[in-house]
């Protein structure tokens, strides 16, 4: 009877891929897993914001968001972009690419430490001594943290969902029980950042020894693996300072409690970003090994049906957040009015399938002129609007440059030879 009803899903999704132009039975198989696990990790990080909103000063969880900023900002020196690299090395046979990017990610990110260290000196001079121990420990685990990471990547490329979701899961739930204890039991800004890094460097360590003893990587290797890996991650330079530099301009400008309501105020509609996050994970295989005819052919058609779905969705959370923060962040009721204007950028998520296909297809140039030119347009209006808006400046910048970024990727898509 089971094998009876399996094979009725099969050929019910089969039959649907006529009107999806989509392989469903791919993607039911794998977003099954990827949705469980983004499913997890999004009530994990739901009830940790409500902790965070509920047990943390204001003041604190603002100096908190400010130190995980510079530390993505400093992340970049592990080359970010050899992530994507590897899965497409992978999928294509090359599992060998991956300890060679490993090597290279960690020894680019003792740069990140070198600036992590220095900007502890700094905090120590001007006797800042919460900040100055958290930037050392910044320093120790900035150039592992990302690199180790690169066991997803493998999984990613592999098409081993099921595998990459039982790991993140865990990490998950052991990160999220680690953080919510320290900021249960003490009030301490050092403790709060060791809680959020020590749990997950142990574990990325752990795994990434398990991951390749017992599955371990074939010693075919792409020479271009790491090349390409360096050309996404210095291309995407400007794309992770733009992504940060509004929360540390709202810290200098504003304060450390305005960055705690903006944080509150965008989060929401970030959590929902995330549940898209799958789609793209799922997709980033099969565009490796397709053509860009083939992908124009049916692509933009799909992401206009999301954005249908992703209008109505923005309508319903604009209506029910003054409920949700009553409820839940009872102390960032400010926030509710610059999260309802945040939530019209949620229309623009098709725009993370977009830019993944211009990585899977090794398309330089677009990547190139993409992220050069949506960075640069959000670092100006986010540095205009900010002193003259504050914090609406801000969420102002954020949306006008999600509808703009949206809009050159699918003119590039279009535009791009097959």
């Amino acid at each position: 009877m089971s094998n009876k009803f399996q094979d009725k899903i099969y050929n019910l999704l089969r039959r649907s891929e006529k009107y999806t132009k989509t392989d469903m039975v791919y993607l039911a198989k794998g977003g099954f897993w990827l949705s469980i696990s983004q499913v997890i990790s999004s009530v994990s990080s739901f009830l940790l914001a409500i902790a965070f909103a509920n047990l943390l000063p204001v003041e604190t969880y603002g100096q908190y968001k400010y130190i995980i900023s510079i530390f993505s900002i400093l992340s970049m020196t592990t080359l970010n972009g050899m992530d994507s690299s590897v899965t497409r090395a992978v999928a294509k046979g090359f599992e060998g690419s991956l300890l060679s990017a490993l090597k290279t990610k960690i020894k680019w990110g003792l740069i990140g430490a070198t600036a992590s260290l220095a900007m502890a000196i700094y905090y120590y001079l001007n006797n800042n001594y919460d900040l100055m121990v958290s930037f050392a420990l910044i320093s120790i685990v900035v150039p592992l943290i990302d690199s180790l990471a690169l066991y997803q990547s493998y999984f990613n490329g592999k098409k081993w969902f099921d595998k990459l979701t039982k790991y993140t899961v865990f990490t998950k739930i052991i990160s999220s029980l680690c953080i919510f204890l320290t900021i249960y039991l003490v009030d301490n800004l050092f403790l709060v950042v060791a809680s959020f890094f020590i749990p997950l460097l142990i574990l990325r360590i752990i795994y990434f020894i398990h991951i390749k003893n017992r599955y371990p990587p074939n010693k075919e290797v792409d020479t271009q693996t790491v090349k390409y890996g360096k050309h996404l991650s210095f291309v995407g330079i400007l794309g992770t300072v733009a992504m940060q530099i509004d929360k540390i301009l709202v810290f200098h400008y504003l304060g450390a409690t305005e960055l705690a309501i903006y944080a509150f105020a965008v989060a929401p509609l970030e959590q929902m970003k995330s549940l898209v996050k799958p789609i793209t994970t799922l997709a980033a295989p099969k565009f490796a090994t397709k053509t860009k005819k083939e992908i124009k052919d049916t692509l933009i058609k799909k992401m206009a049906k999301l954005s249908f779905l992703l209008v109505i969705v923005a309508i319903v959370y604009i209506i029910l957040a003054p409920y949700i923060f009553q409820l839940i962040f009872p102390k960032y009721m400010e926030a509710v009015f610059y999260s309802r204007i945040f939530a019209i950028s949620f229309i623009t998520l098709p725009l993370l399938t977009i830019t993944s296909v211009f990585e899977a297809q090794k398309m330089l140039k677009e990547i190139y002129l993409f992220k050069i030119v949506s960075s640069s347009v959000q670092i100006v209006l986010i540095f205009v609007l900010v002193l003259n808006f504050g914090l609406l400046g801000i969420v102002l910048a954020r949306v006008i440059t999600r509808f703009f970024n949206l809009f050159l990727s699918i003119t590039f898509l279009k535009l791009s030879k097959d």
